[in-house]
This record gives C-alpha cells, structure tokens and sequence, in this order.
C-alpha cells in the first residue's frame, strides 16, 4: 500500500538578485521571509507553505549541516509556480499590480471555471494567482 502525501511543503524558485527578489516578494506581495542566508531566502506563502528563493549558481553544491546533508540543486531558465486566491480577490490584485508597476501578461479562464493572472518577477520567472476551480482538487 501506497503511504498518502499531505501535499506541498515547499516550492522554489532561482534568482539572479536576491535583494531585488527580496523586494518583490515581501513588498509588493507581502510574503513575510522566514529565513535569510547568502544561498536562500525563505519566505511564508500560506498555513503549512513555503516559497524558497534560492540564488542561482549559488547552491548546487551539498551543504552539510548539523542534521545531515542537503543535496545540491540548481537551475537554469525561469520557473513557475502558482498562488491561489480567491475569485473576489482578483479583481482587487489586478488593481494592486497594475499600481505597483508588475505587468499582468496573461490572463486565462479555465474551461472548469477558475481564472489565472500571470506576471513575472524581476528575474523572469513566471508567477500565477489562480483561482478555484482550476484543477479538480482545487476547491476553497
């Protein structure tokens, strides 16, 4: 029998600018950051979430640490990850980009219903606030 996974814990993207992903992420869509090194930033995305913001060829090697190994990691090109709103936000949030200066380069409705904003952070990577229902699991 298949043990059962509780979900996502963390999701991470790499960045160029750490101080300028810093700015991004807590003032202008107010994550409040966990933890702050020379490789990672962590900051809350939600109850039980995590956005890790690694710094691009900074973190590839294995870092030991007091509890055991951290396996290294990195990537190239831009990612993507998705937060979720509710629908009577989003109208709020396109306002809100639009007065911080972040272009919304995309927006699709979902044939289930959901509608995604799209933009990017200042390093390119491809950033998402979706809301239900997008996919069938996805239910507020």
């Amino acid at each position: 029998m298949r043990p059962k996974i509780d979900g996502i814990l963390e999701t991470a993207v790499y960045v160029d600018d750490m101080d300028a992903a810093h700015a991004f992420y807590s003032e202008i869509l107010g994550l409040k950051r966990m933890v702050a090194g020379d490789r990672l930033y962590a900051y809350d995305a939600g109850p039980a979430q995590a956005l890790l913001v690694f710094h691009r060829g900074h973190t590839g090697a294995d870092v030991a640490t007091a509890g055991g190994v951290v396996p290294g990691h990195d990537t190239t090109g831009h990612s993507h990850f998705a937060f979720r709103v509710s629908a009577g936000q989003l109208e709020p949030w396109r306002r809100y980009l639009a007065g911080a200066g972040v272009e919304v380069i995309s927006e699709v409705v979902w044939p289930a219903g959901g509608t995604s904003l799209y933009f990017n952070d200042p390093d390119g990577n491809v950033l998402e606030l979706a809301t239900a229902p997008l996919w069938p699991n996805f239910l507020l």
